[in-house]
Order: C-alpha cells, then structure tokens, then sequence
C-alpha cells in the first residue's frame, strides 16, 4: 500500500527545459540550430491536446461569471452554459442557466435548465427543468416542465412548443395562470 502525503504540502520546484537561442550566423536560414533536441522534437501543444471536446460533444458556448454578452444573435451552438449575463436571441440545443447566472431576450432550444433567471421568450421544444433557485418570466412555450420546490414561473406561459391556434368556440385544456 502506498503512502500519498498529505493534500496541503510545499511541492517541489519544477524544472522548466532550458532553451537556449542561439543567433543566426550571417544570415543563413539553414543554419543548425543549437536547441537541446528534446526541445526541438517536441510536438505541437494542440496535437498533444488530442481532439477538442466541441467536436465531440458538439459545439459550446459558455458565458463566464462576470462577464455580459449584449446585443447579439447565437446561432449554431448546441449548449449554451450562462455563467454572467447575457442579452440575446438564440437558437440552440441545450440552454444551462446557473444560480448567478441571467438570461434577457428570445430562446428557441430543445432542453432548458434554469438555476438562475431567464427573462423574455422562451420556448422549449422538449423539456424545460426550473430548480429551486430558478426564476423564468415572460411568454413561455413548453413540451414537458419540471419546476423544483421554490421555482419560480410567471407570464404567459403555454403548453406546447408551438403555439396551436384555437377554434373557434373551443377552449383548449391547459394550464391557467392568473395575473
């Protein structure tokens, strides 16, 4: 069994490899080059890194805390991870609000999980999931809702993603919400 010392310790000083550049001598280009050859074998940082998680997983956007995105359209971006502010029109595929994070504008999106606040349109073509700290306001169009003890959902809000027009003379069986 091996002994792992303690999480909290003094680490060891890590030794960077010394690259040393050495000048051209009268301008030949095909100079040898006086590097350690460990150095100069050493492959691309981006061909280390492997395949980049957005192809994989699709693409990614993540809208960091303290930051605010103002005044623009996303367009092909299948998770939208709002972390700050953002003041938008949307189409996508998977919308994540956290706790400290707030949406403002239209949001056309498969699956939504709001921790945070969503203000304007939102319609959900799947699912639309409001946690405990959640708070969605303003017209909402829905497939299937998941609202924690302690959401918060107001306005106009209605079944199905697409708004289905009423006939005349009929009610449509629903969820009323009084204003």
């Amino acid at each position: 069994m091996a002994i792992t010392p303690p999480f909290f310790t003094k680490r060891e000083p890590e030794v960077a490899p010394v690259r040393s550049v050495a000048p051209l001598s009268h301008g030949n280009i095909n100079a040898p080059s006086h590097a350690p050859s460990s150095v100069a074998s050493a492959p691309p940082v981006a061909a280390a890194a492997g395949p980049s998680p957005a192809k994989e997983g699709g693409s990614k956007l993540t809208v960091g805390p303290n930051i605010k995105l103002k005044g623009v359209e996303i367009t092909d971006c299948d998770t939208l991870v709002v972390e700050g502010l953002v003041e938008a029109t949307m189409d996508s595929r998977v919308m994540q609000i956290s706790e400290r994070g707030a949406f403002k504008g239209s949001a056309e999106i498969d699956i939504a999980e709001i921790h945070g606040q969503f203000d304007g349109n939102l319609t959900v073509r799947q699912k639309l999931v409001i946690f405990g700290t959640g708070r969605v306001h303003g017209k909402v169009r829905y497939g299937k809702v998941v609202i924690e003890e302690g959401g918060q959902l107001t306005g106009d809000i209605q079944f199905g993603a697409t708004p289905v027009p009423k006939l005349a003379g009929s009610e449509r069986p629903g969820l009323t919400l009084a204003v």
